[in-house]
């Protein structure tokens, strides 16, 4: 039975590994071919896809992708240039806060990218090394999805409560949580990051660079492109889809609806929210409805969907159908140091590069474990292990935008500017998160 499990697991991490080569649709897809080999071979009975979760993520993608088609998202990216270029010499501190609410706010960390070029510009203006805000405001993009209402991985979170028939945990817990330990590590992440490298003054690879004028000098702030004429009210109509959704979450009795007697579940509030805003948007704002699929956010956001199809599929069915096995062998463990979960968390998702996957795949074995659901909570922002291999796109993207050379993947490739906030603003977030849970749930 043992070489079995084995085996079977083998099977898991090539599924994983053929997808990661693939990126994109490919990590869904290789999820596919892992749960067939699964249950051909091993005559693993596959469990019920995550439909749920899929429907959630679905949902806020489509109104998230008509405010991008709207202008709204380029109307909150111009108010985050705005913040981070009021306080220059602070932009090691101002730029991951900025970048943590906007992701907050948009459940996603694609608007990091036409920030990254802001930043450099202001840190390298202002004698700032570039290396420092660049970094931990990429970090801060990823840590926020853990806190978010709107994320796909907090979908996943509020959806694996309650196919698991636990209702009581759900938004509230997660934001009361998740929102004050991402925000310590975010800062711990950014005072770190302060003294990272030596100042552009003192950096001779910089000068040398600079005088021989392979670095662009410091560049004023670009001409804003046109904002579309309902770009500020899409905004708008997306942030109070948001506000119902946490209101819902944090006070059940508004989910009561007529002829019911107890408060609909949350996973389908969110769906009917953001199903809602999305239609208003595309209504009031005067969308063409073909756009939409044509925007970013859509396309990002159902290649999540693809993966949590194929890869949360496949976890599922192989700890259902070994968890007679796996739970007694490592349950001890989990009993004694519960927090331990956190790094299985974490190198799944190096591997996954999605911390809605990462969720959905390793979460329930949590519950399983006997792990209680507010230290599993607590564990959320250890999925946003992304960083640790520097293969991501807003890693690669920050590393090209840094025009200084500041920001780089060293020689032995885990070497690289994202490897020190990183890990710092990861660390500082679960231990937190922790503590809070002891102290609010215990």
């Amino acid at each position: 039975m043992t070489i079995s499990i084995a085996l079977q697991f083998v099977v898991v991490l090539a599924a994983i590994w053929m997808g990661a080569r693939s990126s994109g649709v490919g990590l869904g897809l290789w999820g596919g071919v892992g749960l067939v080999v699964l249950a051909v071979v091993f005559g693993v009975d596959p469990t019920s896809p995550p439909i749920d979760v899929m429907l959630i993520i679905l949902a806020v993608i489509m109104a998230a992708s008509v405010m991008e088609a709207a202008g709204g998202i380029d109307f909150l990216v111009r108010i985050a240039e705005r913040v981070i270029r009021a306080n220059p010499k602070y932009v090691t501190i101002v730029a991951p806060l900025t970048t943590w609410a906007f992701s907050f706010v948009a459940g996603t960390g694609h608007v990091v990218y036409p920030l990254l070029p802001v930043i450099y510009e202001t840190a390298h203006q202002s004698g700032v090394r570039p290396e420092r805000p660049m970094a931990i405001a990429t970090i801060a993009s990823q840590q926020a999805i853990t806190a978010s209402p709107v994320a796909a991985a907090t979908a996943a979170m509020i959806g694996m409560f309650a196919e698991k028939g636990l209702p009581q945990w759900g938004l509230p817990q997660i934001m009361t949580v998740c929102v004050p330990a991402t925000l310590a590590g975010v800062l711990a992440g950014a005072v770190v990051s302060m003294f990272v490298g030596k100042d552009l003054a003192d950096d001779e690879e910089y000068q040398a660079r600079l005088r021989a004028g392979l670095i662009a000098p410091p560049t004023p702030a670009g001409q804003q492109r046109e904002l579309k004429p309902r770009a500020k009210l899409s905004a708008g109509i997306f942030l109070i889809g948001v506000g119902l959704v946490v209101l819902f979450g944090f006070f059940p009795a508004l989910r009561t609806l007529p002829g019911m007697h107890e408060p609909q579940d949350m996973p389908t509030m969110i769906e009917l929210v953001m199903l809602s805003v999305a239609a208003i948007m595309l209504l009031v704002a005067r969308v063409p409805a073909e756009e939409v699929p044509r925007t970013e956010t859509l396309r990002a956001g159902v290649v999540a969907v693809i993966g949590i199809f194929g890869l949360a599929w496949l976890g599922d069915s192989f700890i259902a159908h070994n968890k007679g096995v796996i739970v007694p062998a490592i349950g001890h463990l989990a009993e004694v140091a519960p927090w331990t979960f956190a790094l299985g968390l974490f190198f799944a998702s190096v591997l996954l590069y999605s911390q809605a996957a990462t969720t959905r795949a390793l979460m329930p074995l949590g519950l399983a474990l006997g792990i209680p659901p507010q230290f599993l909570i607590a564990m959320f922002p250890s999925v946003n292990g992304y960083f640790f291999i520097p293969t991501y796109g807003s890693l690669i993207a920050a590393v090209n935008f840094d025009r200084s050379g500041t920001t780089r993947i060293g020689r032995f490739v885990l070497n690289h500017s994202f490897m020190v906030p990183g890990l710092c603003a990861t660390v500082v977030s679960v231990t937190v998160g922790l503590l809070l849970a002891k102290v609010l749930y215990l």
